[in-house]
């Protein structure tokens, strides 16, 4: 069994503790400076006094990038997909030339 690590995270002003696992830690103070860098962002950006509004444009911003990054791994799938299917019938072809 793992011990948690007990941290605290500051997001917009607010301090959350937590219990993770020791590989996690990283990870998720990595994601609170990024996220911490956005909240800023938005602060100096747009005339925004609340901080739901702040982290509700943080969250919509965050999940639009990762619906792209899934949008991307599509593409790539389906283009390794076609080029597999070029190169098996470019095989096919030059087999039956050789023969």
């Amino acid at each position: 069994m793992s011990d948690k690590l007990k941290i605290k995270l500051s997001i917009a002003d607010r301090v959350y503790p937590l219990s993770v696992d020791a590989e996690q830690e990283e990870s998720l103070r990595q994601a609170t400076a990024q996220l911490q860098k956005m909240v800023k962002q938005f602060e100096a950006n747009y005339a925004v006094s609340d901080k739901q509004d702040v982290l509700a444009m943080c969250a919509l911003q965050l999940a639009n990038t990762v619906n792209l990054k899934n949008l991307d791994q599509q593409k790539y799938q389906m283009a390794v997909s076609q080029l597999k299917a070029l190169s098996d019938a470019i095989d096919n072809a030059l087999t039956g030339v050789a023969e």
